[in-house]
């Protein structure tokens, strides 16, 4: 059979309801119950998962990085980017070894299931989930803001356009994995290109002295030129930090779907943040040397404004703003194919509904497409806040990460003999600074937006009433995050005799 393809599946059939709530925490519910949950293996190569890690990322050059100026100045961001750049990457060096070790659709939560248990790879499968779900409601927003300021085709920015962007991405996700991740890199390379034309024409009105304009505020501790509001504006300006590399850990979540994942993810995994690293350094400095950081801390589209400093749109801004509707759709359309893997990976486990994970003849997982593109549209229909949704994805983000983090230093601590075919460079020290961090990073979304965290913290909350008082009872033996763990509880149990 040729490659990247499968036979369609067997006729679906209600899944056999369980007899009772056993206590036992692995039920066996039929011979077929995998087939009838299978992606599409072999459809994507180092390649497409590289675009993958940076179509994740991309519209945050775009915008949003810049409010972090209004929280720590030119000197706090830069501090805070550079913090948070190398927590991204202990924590895709972490993320590349487990993700040789159990290259599954669960990504980060199957890591957590191994190491913490059932509990812990639940709680770190929602955090994922929350940030999945919110970010793409958020970023259909800033879609239909883009399409009316640009007035393309006479649109408004509002629910016919962010339905427009379900309905229609969704419907690609649907055709094929190996062709939507096809269309995300084609998009990526579209805004890529676009930053680099960007920072060229920014650099040319470069002046170091517009970096530091926003004046000092005395009544701040450590205040001055470079920190205008003190030591304290870095930690508040690490969520915006975060901007630069949100949602590149996500590349693990297409194990099953990669060509020999062993290989690519850890590959993809460091070529992605790379990628983003050195375009988070050149679009930083081109904006804010050219519009100065006064300028651009309040405004929603920091590029185009760096490019027009007089108010007169350019034909190098145009292409910007253009561009900027690009990276939004790549983000956008990447977001949902994470959100519909990691809700997969929950449901055929049996921490969520188990017709949830349900794949279609093209091995796609329809309803786990559909139903968190439905809550997505819901949210940004009804409440029309961008920023909000994205804050509180942010603090879904910053908990997973502290528990992927835990996941590795646990692994290497308690199963060091395990067959590791790509290791963390500095092995423990390395995730053990990607966890205060993220911690550091958690606590700082506080400082941002504590209404958006509270929210954040009562989903959370009922996820855990949920799992507590159903889901830990219907867990699924035969789904591979649940073997892994099966298969290291009995080694160790063999140990111990």
């Amino acid at each position: 059979m040729a490659e990247g393809t499968t036979s369609p599946p067997p006729a679906p059939s209600p899944d056999p309801a369980p007899s009772s709530l056993s206590p036992s925490p692995s039920r066996h519910p039929g011979d077929d119950y995998l087939q009838r949950r299978a992606l599409r293996r072999g459809s994507a190569g180092w390649l497409l998962l590289t675009g993958l890690g940076v179509a994740y990322v991309v519209s945050g050059d775009f915008s949003g990085w810049n409010t972090g100026l209004a929280k720590g100045g030119f000197g706090g961001l830069a501090i805070a980017t550079l913090l948070m750049g190398v927590m991204y990457a202990c924590l895709v060096f972490a993320l590349a070894e487990l993700s040789a070790i159990l290259p599954t659709a669960g990504g980060g939560y199957g890591f957590a299931r191994r190491a913490l248990g059932p509990l812990g790879g639940f709680l770190t499968g929602t955090a994922i989930l929350i940030e999945y779900i919110l970010a793409p409601a958020a970023i259909s927003i800033f879609i239909g803001d883009y399409v009316e300021s640009l007035g393309l085709f006479g649109l408004e920015s509002g629910w016919p356009v962010y339905l427009a962007c379900f309905a229609v991405f969704i419907g690609i996700h649907l055709w094929g994995v190996g062709e939507a991740l096809r269309f995300s890199l084609v998009v990526t390379v579209i805004a890529v290109a676009a930053l680099l034309v960007f920072a060229v024409g920014a650099f040319t009105e470069f002046d170091a002295g517009r970096l530091n304009d926003i004046p000092a505020d005395p009544d701040a501790f450590g205040s001055g030129s470079w920190l205008p509001y003190g030591l304290l504006g870095i930690w508040a300006a690490f969520p915006f930090g975060m901007w630069f590399f949100l949602g590149v850990e996500g590349v693990p979540l297409a194990a099953e779907e990669a060509k020999d994942p062993v290989r690519s993810l850890p590959r993809a995994l460091a070529v992605s943040l790379g990628i983003l690293a050195l375009l988070a350094l050149i679009t930083f400095l081109a904006a804010t040397g050219a519009a100065g950081s006064a300028a651009l801390k309040d405004v929603g589209d920091p590029l185009v404004q760096a490019l027009q400093p007089d108010g007169e749109p350019t034909a190098l801004s145009r292409i910007v703003n253009y561009a900027g509707l690009a990276g939004l759709v790549a983000s956008f359309f990447s977001l949902i194919y994470a959100g519909s893997r990691q809700l997969f990976a929950l449901s055929r486990a049996g921490y969520l509904p188990r017709f949830l994970s349900l794949t279609s003849s093209r091995r796609s997982p329809y309803l786990g497409l559909l139903i968190p593109g439905a809550i997505g549209f819901a949210l940004a229909a009804s409440t029309g806040d961008g920023p909000r949704m994205l804050n509180i994805a942010v603090f879904g983000a910053t908990i997973s990460y502290a528990l992927m983090a835990l996941s590795h230093l646990v692994l290497r601590r308690r199963e060091p003999g395990l067959h590791r075919p790509y290791r963390t460079p500095g092995g423990a020290a390395t995730s053990a600074v990607a966890l205060v961090l993220a911690l550091a990073a958690l606590v700082a979304t506080f400082l941002v937006d504590r209404q958006a965290a509270l929210i954040a913290l009562a989903v959370y909350a009922v996820a855990i009433v949920y799992f507590a008082t159903y889901s830990r009872f219907r867990l699924v033996a035969q789904a591979p995050e649940e073997e892994f763990a099966a298969l290291a509880a009995a080694e160790a149990e063999l140990e111990r005799k």
